[in-house]
């Protein structure tokens, strides 16, 4: 024991008063070591705050929505700019008639008619607001919440345009992709031999057929304005366009009868053409003689107003137009509903 004691010195630990072991007695005594562990002054407790061990991702991720695709199926045009209210369009015809000739006769004449159908354009706005307080504890979490509000004011009104170009604006002369007054009434599918006529129950050559069907109903309207090669484009719900990848007994799906038969058709899907009252189809022929079919429409795209400063807080006004979908030829757009 002194020898560890001696050994324990050399190295810098003094223990005063240990000169040997506990006597037998006391050592078998537990509650000599008891008085080591005095009564607690604060709540027991054996671990750290929860937050210690989480860890914070400082990512953002944004929330998924449907896309916005109108615009880019049937193109985009701003007419005038957010003072105006109308938008006017010159559509003319040629007509007249025609009688046998004769040196001495000036009967027959040629004329054109003209009218000047319009639009009407419908403005809205949206609000952001943030204060200097909720500023600060966004930035406690890395959010920029400005600029975040920002964004969010953008998207809703471009979420609104999208709709305005689908569905119009009622009350107002401005229609949408699927509802302008002028557009032929839809046809029907084909009864399928699974029964009934949506896409779920067809086979390749029976959804093939619906698209043949009204590709038929397509060139009735426009009586040879369109053919094979037009350039074309085939709008259809996400859903129904799983339905072309139906396969024949041939190892044929749809896609290839389509690029054969129609070599300049594209294929475009919008969400909104899922309908309560089934799923929509539209085959529109793009352009005819550099006249476009139909156009997405606005006055002013956007426009951000001033930032208005109170006592601790902000707010600033945005704002957008619309025209809905200006359809120049509805002739030139049939649709299927029930797919």
């Amino acid at each position: 024991m002194n020898q560890d004691l001696e050994l324990l010195k050399s190295c810098g630990l003094h223990l005063h008063g240990a000169e040997k072991p506990l006597p037998a007695g006391w050592a078998k005594n537990f509650n000599m070591a008891m008085d080591a562990q005095p009564t607690l002054q604060s709540a027991p407790n054996s671990a750290i705050p929860s937050f210690l061990t989480q860890y914070y991702d400082p990512k953002l991720i944004d929330v998924l929505f449907a896309p916005m695709k109108a615009a880019q199926v049937a193109g985009e045009r701003q007419l005038g700019d957010w003072t105006t209210q109308t938008a006017t369009f010159e559509l003319i015809e040629m007509t007249g008639a025609v009688t046998s000739y004769g040196d001495y006769n000036n009967s027959g004449q040629a004329k054109i008619n003209f009218n000047f159908p319009q639009r009407q354009a419908y403005y809205y706005q949206t609000m952001t607001r943030w204060g200097e307080l909720e500023l600060e504890r966004a930035g406690l979490a890395k959010i920029g919440y400005a600029n975040r509000l920002n964004m969010s004011s953008v998207y809703i009104l471009n979420k609104f345009q999208n709709q305005t170009y689908l569905f119009g604006v009622s009350g107002l002369q401005a229609y949408g992709m699927t509802n302008d007054p002028a557009l032929q009434t839809p046809i029907s599918p084909a009864t399928k031999a699974a029964g009934g006529t949506g896409w779920n129950k067809g086979t390749a050559n029976e959804v093939f057929t619906d698209i043949q069907n009204l590709y038929f109903q397509l060139q009735t309207q426009l009586n040879g304005n369109v053919d094979l090669e037009s350039d074309m484009t085939l709008i259809l719900p996400p859903t129904s366009q799983t339905y072309l990848t139906n396969t024949t007994q041939f190892n044929v799906n749809v896609m290839d009868l389509l690029e054969k038969n129609f070599p300049n058709m594209k294929i475009e899907t919008i969400p909104e053409y899922a309908t309560a009252s089934g799923n929509l189809m539209q085959l529109v022929v793009n352009q005819i003689d550099g006249q476009k079919t139909w156009e997405c429409a606005f006055n002013e795209k956007l426009r951000s107003h001033p930032v208005i400063i109170a006592e601790s807080a902000f707010k600033q006004k945005k704002s957008q137009g619309t025209y809905g979908t200006v359809i120049y030829r509805p002739i030139a757009i049939a649709q299927m509903l029930g797919i």
